[in-house]
C-alpha cells in the first residue's frame, strides 16, 4: 500500500536527524498489510553521550485509517488512493500518531558487583534508583498526558539475582487536527520531534545523575 503522508513524515524525521548531526544505527520502515499498519523504527547509540545508557529507540506507529483521515482534510490530496477505498474512508479515527521512546540501560554499569557480597543486593539497589528516576521523570513530564513505565527481566548467578534487561519506556501521542497541507503536517512533525529529542536528552541527563550518585554510594 502507498502512504504518501507517512512517507513525508519519515523524510521529515530523517531531515531533523541530519540537521542535528545525529546518526542512527537503525532507521527503517515496516509495513503489515494484515493489520493495515506501517511504522518507523530508529535506534541511536548512546555510548559516547551517556555513562549508563546504551541506546535510545524511537518508534512511530501509523496505519491506513489515520492516513485516510488526515488525507481527507488536506488540500491537494483528492487523488490519494486511500480515499477511494470505502472501508478506510468510512471508518472515522482520530488523526493521531503514536510514538514510543525507549531508553536501554547498560546492566553492568548500572549494577556493579562487589567482591564478597552476596544476595539480591543488585536488584535492591536498582529498585532505589529506578524509583528515584521515576519520580523525577513524572515531575519533568507532569504537564503532559504521557505514560511511562519500566520493562525489566530478572536472572540469577552465583552472587544472587540481578536485572538482565532494563528499559524505560514512554508513550507519546500527537494529533493532527489543524494542518491544511502536507507541509503543515511536516512542520508539526518537525516541532514535535525536536521536542521529543529535547525530552529524551533531559531524561538521559537525569538518569546519569541519579546513577552516578547511586553507584558511588
Amino acid at each position: 500500500m502507498h502512504y504518501p503522508i507517512f512517507n513525508s513524515i519519515v523524510n521529515t524525521v530523517s531531515t531533523q536527524l541530519d540537521k542535528r548531526g545525529i546518526k542512527s544505527q537503525t532507521f527503517k520502515t515496516w509495513e503489515d498489510n494484515k493489520i493495515n499498519a506501517i511504522g518507523l523504527e530508529l535506534l541511536i547509540e548512546l555510548d559516547k553521550s551517556s555513562e549508563f545508557l546504551k541506546s535510545l529507540s524511537i518508534n512511530f506507529d501509523w496505519d491506513s485509517f489515520r492516513e485516510t483521515t488526515v488525507a481527507s482534510k488536506l488540500e491537494g490530496m483528492k487523488g490519494h488512493p486511500f480515499l477511494k477505498i470505502k472501508k478506510l474512508f468510512k471508518t472515522p479515527v482520530a488523526p493521531t500518531i503514536d510514538i514510543e521512546i525507549s531508553w536501554l540501560f547498560d546492566i553492568e554499569r548500572c549494577q556493579p558487583e562487589y567482591p564478597g557480597k552476596e544476595g539480591n543486593y543488585r536488584i535492591e539497589q536498582a529498585s532505589l534508583w529506578m524509583e528515584s528516576i521515576s519520580k523525577q521523570i513524572n515531575e519533568l513530564l507532569k504537564d503532559q498526558n504521557i505514560i511511562t513505565r519500566w520493562h525489566i527481566e530478572i536472572e540469577g548467578d552465583e552472587s544472587g539475582k540481578y536485572l538482565s534487561a532494563i528499559n524505560l519506556i514512554s508513550y507519546f501521542q500527537y494529533e493532527f487536527t489543524s494542518p491544511k497541507t502536507v507541509n503543515d503536517v511536516n512542520n508539526i512533525v518537525s516541532k514535535k520531534f525536536q521536542d521529543l529529542l529535547l525530552k529524551a536528552s533531559k531524561v538521559i541527563h537525569l538518569c546519569d545523575e541519579v546513577l552516578q550518585e547511586s553507584v558511588a554510594a
